[in-house]
């Protein structure tokens, strides 16, 4: 029994950072986001010798409390992380999230990839083959706003595009709303269209091809978009307006009518109570909670309510990093997952190899846990120099 239910005796936190291939400009209402990304990390170990690591967010004091419990009151056979290591909005800036180093722990305890575990847990069947999981490129913000030309602009994007496609990509999001904030509307309405259809044609006819919005049209705004690439077959359109269930009603019959295909897709940062009812009546096609700030316990519970509805799921986690190498794991325990949001980067000391885009898809390592490798020497300065390190 204490060789499969170890007690955590340390705790090891810090922030890494690294570099994007390029850097992100702008969204609908942000400025630019630049190259670096900061993801958190902590390294949980056990009496057995036993580790498990994955991103993470606590302060010292939160941490010391975890300090001697046993595996299984903090991770749960049947229902995941316990309530105090997985995240709670409710909480404002006080959660706690260590649960992903505890999935980590525990699937390497099984000799098994995380996604088996979630797939028990969601009571569905553990892929017999590796699990392969849709992707798309998330890079390509508003780099434009320096260049006065729409068709120089919106060569510039498709550029990007195709930067995407030449590392393995074959689906994109693009970011859109320039007239909500950096340019006068007219003009950054025509620039979006300019835009979508560059990349478009960049991409090839093939390619799922995403808008995002962030909140910058209204509903109108979003109708005339819609129209006026219809021919470019546009996948989903995400955040078209701060959440509102009569537009959304509006929205979608007026989809109908025009015998578009395109899906919505909201649930990004601070959603409305109502979303998941909304999206319960098919008002909201693609749920998109963020994976770091819901958690991965928590959309195991969503994705059993999506399933049931028969809607679909796609984790937001831009500017998270390890959001790459987490979210696909719930592809086994969620039917309705569409993608995974690929936000490439790279952190000096944590070795991604074992995740390869390749034609639009992404492999899942079958390795123990979440399939990643640190190098030990890195990970020590950091925890040293960045974080802390509790134990007992």
């Amino acid at each position: 029994r204490r060789m499969n239910n170890p007690r955590i005796t340390r705790i090891e936190w810090a922030r890494l950072e690294g570099t994007r291939p390029r850097p992100a400009g702008s969204n609908a209402r942000l400025g630019p986001h630049g190259s670096i990304v900061r993801p958190s990390i902590a390294r949980v170990t056990c009496d057995d010798g036993s580790t498990g690591i994955g991103p993470a967010r606590l302060t010292r004091e939160q941490a010391v409390p975890l300090l001697g419990q046993r595996l299984d009151t903090l991770l749960l056979a049947d229902e995941g992380a316990a309530r105090a290591v997985r995240p709670d909005a409710t909480a404002g800036d006080s959660w706690v999230s260590l649960e992903y180093p505890l999935w980590d722990l525990a699937a390497k305890m099984a000799g098994a990839p995380v996604y088996s575990l979630a797939a028990s847990v969601a009571g569905r069947k553990s892929p017999t083959e590796p699990l392969r999981v849709r992707c798309y490129d998330t890079s390509l913000y508003i780099d434009d706003l320096d260049i006065a030309d729409d068709g120089d602009a919106a060569k510039l994007i498709a550029d990007e595009a195709r930067q995407g496609y030449e590392r393995g990509h074959r689906n994109c999001k693009i970011k859109v709303g320039r007239g909500a904030r950096h340019m006068p509307l007219e003009q950054g309405t025509r620039r979006d269209v300019a835009v979508i259809r560059a990349v478009r044609e960049a991409m090839g006819p093939d390619a799922i091809v995403m808008i995002d919005a962030n909140n910058g049209y209204n509903l109108n705004l979003a109708k005339r978009v819609l129209l006026e690439t219809g021919d470019c077959d546009i996948y989903w359109l995400e955040e078209p307006f701060h959440e509102d269930g009569v537009l959304y009603r509006d929205l979608q019959d007026w989809i109908g009518k025009q015998g578009l295909s395109v899906q919505i897709a909201d649930g990004e940062g601070q959603a409305s109570p109502s979303l998941l009812t909304w999206a319960s009546e098919g008002l909201i096609d693609v749920v998109q909670y963020d994976i770091q700030a819901l958690g991965f316990t928590r959309w195991l519970e969503i994705g059993k309510q999506v399933d049931s509805w028969g809607g679909s799921a796609a984790p937001h986690h831009y500017g998270g990093f390890f959001g790459n190498f987490t979210s696909g794991h719930l592809a086994a325990a969620i039917r309705g997952f569409e993608a995974i949001e690929w936000d490439e980067a790279t952190v000096p000391g944590v070795d991604t190899s074992a995740y390869q885009v390749r034609e639009g898809w992404v492999e899942m390592p079958t390795a123990p846990g979440f399939g990643l490798e640190y190098d030990e020497a890195m990970l020590e300065r950091a925890f040293a120099e960045t974080g802390f390190d509790v134990s007992v």
